[in-house]
């Protein structure tokens, strides 16, 4: 089952396993109409509908479809990170060894790109930029953040705010470049992914070697 979002973006949070199923089958619902409809045209009744479930059920966790789709942007940033986790496994002989970093970077662009391109719905929602579930900024310190506490321990730094700000910098930067490369094709314009990936590295080896 996919990861629940965290309690303090639902009006109640699932205690029971029926209930969780719920609301997992209510964001799947979600995400799928986002990528059919957009999400002027996605009401929660609709969702309600797609995903079999009363309009009661959905008033029980979100109080309109803007909370559902924060909850949305929630879930996928928690996937997002189990991505980059399996990944980080793979590289582990890496760990902490000279530009091992490098590894880690590739892992945290290579699994955003394929969820740009596999996910339902992150087209429009990612992790809260592209819906105003509230500021722009506040989804990729979120996405920061989460990152720093991954890749602290793989890289052997210490999680401080000098790190956390690097990788704000980096998160505002792949996002923005990565939005271009989708705008430009469908799937990623991959000359513009590559640059991406050149420009991280250049800005993160100063840090980071």
């Amino acid at each position: 089952m996919k990861p629940v979002p965290h309690a303090t973006s639902l009006r109640r949070a699932p205690v029971q396993r029926r209930s969780a199923e719920r609301l997992t089958r209510i964001l799947d619902a979600c995400a799928d109409l986002l990528d059919e409809v957009g999400y002027d045209a996605l009401s929660t009744r609709a969702v309600a509908q797609r995903a079999g479930v009363p309009i009661g059920s959905v008033y029980r966790f979100f109080g309109n479809k803007r909370a559902m789709a924060d909850a949305l942007a929630q879930r996928n940033l928690e996937h997002y990170a189990d991505r980059v986790t399996h990944r980080l496994r793979e590289t582990d002989g890496e760990r902490g060894a000279p530009g091992g970093w490098r590894a880690a970077v590739d892992a945290v662009l290579d699994e955003y790109i394929a969820m740009k391109r596999t996910a339902p719905g992150f087209s429009l929602v990612d992790f809260g930029n592209q819906i105003p579930v509230g500021s722009r900024a506040e989804p990729n310190t979120r996405v920061a953040d989460r990152l720093t506490e991954l890749l602290s321990g793989y890289l052997e730094r210490t999680p401080d705010e000098d790190l956390r700000r690097v990788f704000l910098i980096a998160v505002e930067t792949a996002d923005t470049l990565v939005h271009l490369a989708f705008r430009l094709a469908p799937e990623g314009d991959e000359r513009i992914i590559e640059e991406t990936r050149v420009l991280l590295r250049a800005y993160l080896e100063r840090v980071l070697d």
